[in-house]
């Protein structure tokens, strides 16, 4: 309950989903975590309902990651809250499916979208949290990519390549910062039963992917919350520069290993 005491954390996207579960973790585990997201009431309801259980301290506000000044403003307030930022979590992210297709049908406008919404959003996260981080002596930025980033797909090419930039952005940060004690790493989930997840695939979708993963489910957001408890603490404090999968073991076999397992099994 303890392995966050004193850290000053904030969250993008942390109103619901795997964002939420992270906050409802960092706060149990002591932390003092700003949740920013772009449904103001969302988030203030959010950070309310976590400051009334046992641990540290949430705060809630509206954040634009598309909006430089609105990620300016974002961090100023953590900074005037909580005196400080140790831990930032650029978990925001996604494109819209409808638009970010295969090359040929993608409509760049939405490239550009992805491009603005997942990867220069944490240039400039990062940028403006930085020099906080440095004047404090350390801290660690975790960034929520995806396996979308280190595999292909036959759709989603603009989320795919921004979710991959981020990850080598990852390691420049890591190698650039890692003398002045900031750790960056990031964390690329699969499938996790989230109500995006839900809401964006039909459940045969879904059934599909949970019989391609290594192992037989889907994952919950706290399997990707508890990773960035513990990014976020001293017990990774000799890991940067990082790409950690939690997939259910989907990219760590062969394509056509589930068939051959169905084969089997039979």
């Amino acid at each position: 309950m303890n392995r966050l005491t004193d850290k000053k954390i904030v969250i993008t996207g942390a109103a619901s989903g795997i964002g939420r579960a992270a906050a409802t973790l960092m706060v149990q585990e002591g932390a003092s975590v700003l949740i920013a997201d772009l449904d103001q009431d969302a988030a203030a309801r959010a950070a309310v309902e976590l400051s009334d259980g046992a641990g540290g301290r949430a705060v809630g506000m509206a954040v634009d990651v598309t909006n430089e000044g609105s990620i300016a403003t974002m961090i100023n307030r953590a900074v005037a809250e909580f005196g400080g930022i140790d831990v930032l979590c650029n978990h925001v992210g996604g494109s819209n499916p409808k638009k970010d297709l295969d090359l040929l049908r993608m409509d760049l406008a939405e490239w550009d979208r992805a491009m603005v919404l997942n990867a220069r959003s944490t240039v400039v996260a990062c940028r403006l949290a930085l020099p906080h981080m440095i004047a404090a002596g350390g801290g660690s930025i975790i960034n929520t990519v995806s396996v979308a980033g280190l595999t292909g797909d036959t759709l989603q090419c603009a989320y795919g390549a921004a979710k991959a930039a981020v990850i080598r952005l990852t390691q420049y940060i890591a190698t650039q910062y890692g003398r002045k004690r900031v750790r960056c790493n990031a964390i690329a989930p699969g499938a996790i039963m989230t109500p995006a997840l839900r809401d964006n695939l039909p459940e045969d979708v879904i059934s599909d992917i949970q019989r391609h993963n290594a192992l037989d489910l889907i994952g919950d957001p706290d399997d990707i919350g508890w990773a960035m408890v513990y990014l976020a603490s001293e017990e990774s404090r000799y890991m940067t520069g990082q790409t950690l999968v939690l997939d259910g073991g989907l990219t760590a076999q062969s394509p056509i290993a589930s068939s051959r397992r169905s084969l089997l099994e039979d």
